[in-house]
């Protein structure tokens, strides 16, 4: 990802799309893999998300609307963002489209567990392959979404292991039928969400292929900020990140 933000020129007719995937959670902190478990943002996760709603409004760059997931940590990242920039007051709509990947039977277990009994080659397709989704977990699992009512309401059905391709398929319609109505308003669009939904989202914009994927990782509480042509792909390729020595 280009960090060259102060050559970012600005062009008529553009589009301005920031992506930030949420401060750190709880079990990052823990190396758990977290999927569709609704765990909270540390100290430290909120202190980023602070952080980023800091860079975004010295970019100048203030959203007019914010999407984000169902997950808390996730919506907290959003709001404490909104506030340091200044924006507590804007629309904010949230998507099960946006949770992150749901990780199947890994929820829950630590990544070196998992590395330690499937051995690394098979931790890495798991993990960073674009077809292949981890091991279904099982609906009375304490760690399945299976009964959970904030999906039963929205009569979603909530999977039992997603690949980076699944998640794809479930975001890029809300891409097209939510976020995508906003920047043709000449909205500039913030979206909270998580690493995986991230990468899928950034592999359509971009254009990427399933090897050139799995090489990108999104840091956690750091915007990346897309200016898209009018056909809506991107003026700069991977975006540019704003980091605090190119925050002004």
């Amino acid at each position: 990802m280009n960090s060259d933000f102060g050559k970012q020129s600005t062009m008529g007719g553009q589009r301005r799309l920031i992506l930030l995937r949420h401060g750190e959670s709880a079990w990052n902190a823990a190396d758990r893999f977290a999927g569709w478990v609704d765990v909270p943002l540390t100290d430290v996760g909120r202190a980023e998300a602070h952080r980023s709603g800091e860079l975004i409004r010295r970019a100048g760059i203030l959203p007019d609307v914010v999407h984000t997931s169902l997950l808390r940590r996730a919506v907290a990242t959003a709001d404490v963002a909104l506030n340091a920039a200044e924006r507590h007051w804007i629309p904010v709509h949230r998507s099960w489209r946006l949770n992150e990947r749901h990780y199947g039977d890994l929820q829950g277990r630590t990544r070196e567990a998992v590395r330690t009994e499937v051995g690394e080659a098979r931790f890495r397709l798991w993990r960073r392959s674009y077809h292949i989704a981890p091991p279904a977990i099982r609906a009375d699992s304490p760690f399945s979404q299976a009964g959970d009512p904030r999906y039963r309401a929205l009569g979603v059905d909530v999977p039992s292991a997603e690949s980076l391709q699944d998640v794809q398929n479930r975001l890029l319609p809300y891409w097209e039928n939510a976020i995508v109505p906003d920047l043709v308003r000449g909205r500039t669009a913030l979206v909270v969400s998580h690493g995986n939904a991230l990468r899928g989202l950034i592999m359509h914009l971009d254009c990427l292929t399933a090897d050139d994927i799995g090489a990108v990782s999104i840091p956690t509480g750091i915007p990346i900020r897309y200016d898209l042509d009018d056909t809506l792909r991107p003026v700069v390729p991977g975006g540019v990140v704003l980091e605090p020595t190119h925050a002004g």
